[in-house]
């Protein structure tokens, strides 16, 4: 903590001490890197970049080691996301996306494929770029008509590829570029790094707008899974020659309309929209998990996710101060089979520690946590953009998460909190965010709570 603490102290003089005073979200970048081909013409080209940098100090799970060596706290500095996004607006009509990069590069994690000991290709070094988006997309009927301008109040686009238009929840298509929050917390991505590829499926989908009712519906292919279930044990992924997994989220916008034109949804919008949302989501997949009974039956079981969540960013108190608040809150109910239940832990650098005698965590080593499981969890998020004149060197918007998990696996529900502030020294293109994370942490053999841990971390984002 102690480090946490002084590099916190170093980061906050560092705010004030720079000149690059946004009182708002930037507005000198407009939209980015843009290449409009003709004046006349509605064809454009588009980059986003964006770094994303973490410092942490964490209080690591009973029995860790890391890189060999027991340990009780880690200290180390990592690249959460490194991306690069292109997108195009071929015709009125034609859209094209790509979107590549690497996520979670540490120094001992992260390294490309084969990578091992150290030199050259060491432990964590050259991770491999990889494709994280790829589709295309046909507006059937546009928002705006291209010659007219005439605004469709119904409108109706669809596309394929490799792509983020999942359901679920509004979290579920989380912008990585505006979270209220350090980051997004995990379970929102029921499928990741499974039956999807870091949140992304192989499919069809379809968007738009009926009036103030925004939806998204699609059909995948959920990418292979083969986890051997054990005699009697809990539901494990495998899918076998895997089914359709259909998927679809609704939403009704009570007050200012928010952009479709990608599917990245935002976590907070800093005081500039007047926004208040309520949707409802699902994810079927059948035959997506398998069990085996004590007698060495087989069987397969569906899975099933439902979510209702609501989301509000509004202006609050006198214009001139340019104060804001943003709530979010979620509700998952999952079905994934019998006593199904996962664990993770963001950029884990701890392994099992031989010499270790005590009671390990149910968890396992470093940071890792309980993610999700069948159950419910409810999430709730709220932040506010203090006042603009505190400084002029910097927005501070304050933020607390409260995540609330009854997971059929365990025998105690789990509470788990986080809470930070971020800097905004340039809206959500150059801020600095600090929070603290706190996790429940159960006992192995009696599945009850025993006792938390912490992380703290301090992110510098960048994007242009």
């Amino acid at each position: 903590m102690k480090v946490f603490t002084r590099f916190a102290a170093s980061i906050m003089l560092l705010g004030f001490a720079q000149n690059v005073g946004a009182q708002a979200p930037a507005t000198e970048y407009g939209t980015g890197l843009k290449i409009s081909f003709n004046p006349e013409s509605p064809k454009y080209l588009r980059f986003v970049f964006w770094n994303q940098l973490w410092c942490r100090s964490i209080d690591n799970n009973p029995g860790t080691s890391v890189n060999g060596e027991s340990t009780a706290t880690t200290n180390d500095v990592a690249l959460r996301r490194v991306r690069m996004l292109a997108y195009a607006q071929l015709s009125p009509r034609y859209l094209i996306l790509l979107h590549i990069g690497i996520n979670n590069q540490t120094f001992s994690t992260g390294g490309g494929s084969g990578t091992s000991g150290i030199g050259g290709y060491g432990l964590g070094k050259k991770p491999q770029l990889f494709v994280h988006e790829a589709y295309n997309e046909y507006a059937v009927i546009p928002a705006i008509d291209a010659l007219t301008k005439k605004v469709h109040k119904y409108n109706l686009y669809i596309g394929g590829g490799l792509h983020y238009c999942n359901g679920i929840s509004r979290m579920t298509s989380c912008s990585t570029l505006n979270f209220l929050t350090i980051d997004a917390p995990i379970f929102n991505w029921p499928l990741l790094e499974n039956t999807d590829q870091f949140g992304m499926q192989m499919g069809l989908y379809a968007k738009g707008r009926l009036g103030k009712i925004g939806y998204t519906v699609n059909v995948n292919k959920p990418y292979a899974t083969a986890v051997l279930p054990t005699p009697g044990g809990a539901a494990v992924d495998n899918n076998g020659n895997s089914r359709a997994g259909f998927s679809g989220y609704f939403d009704y916008q009570f007050l200012e309309q928010e952009a479709n034109v990608l599917p990245y949804r935002v976590g907070t919008y800093l005081g500039t929209k007047k926004v208040f949302n309520v949707g409802v989501g699902f994810y079927q997949n059948k035959n997506g998990v398998k069990l085996e009974s004590k007698d060495s039956i087989i069987s397969k079981h569906d899975i099933g996710i439902l979510s209702a969540d609501v989301f509000a960013d509004l202006p609050v108190g006198p214009k001139e101060h340019n104060m804001a608040v943003t709530v979010y809150s979620v509700y998952y109910k999952n079905d994934f089979g019998k006593n199904y239940l996962r664990t993770t832990g963001i950029m884990n650098t701890g392994a099992k520690d031989d010499a270790f005698r005590g009671v390990a965590a149910m968890e396992g080593y470093g940071n890792s946590r309980v993610l999700m499981g069948t159950g419910s969890i409810w999430y709730t998020q709220a932040g506010f953009m203090l006042p603009r004149e505190i400084s002029k060197k910097f927005r501070l918007q304050p933020f607390a998460a409260y995540t609330y998990k009854n997971l059929d696996a365990l025998n105690q529900v789990g509470n788990y909190w986080d809470a930070g502030a971020n800097i905004l020294l340039d809206g959500h293109n150059a801020k600095i965010t600090l929070e603290y994370s706190n996790r429940q942490l159960y006992n192995s053999i009696t599945k009850m709570t025993s006792g938390s841990k912490g992380e703290a971390l301090a992110q510098l984002q960048i994007y242009l």
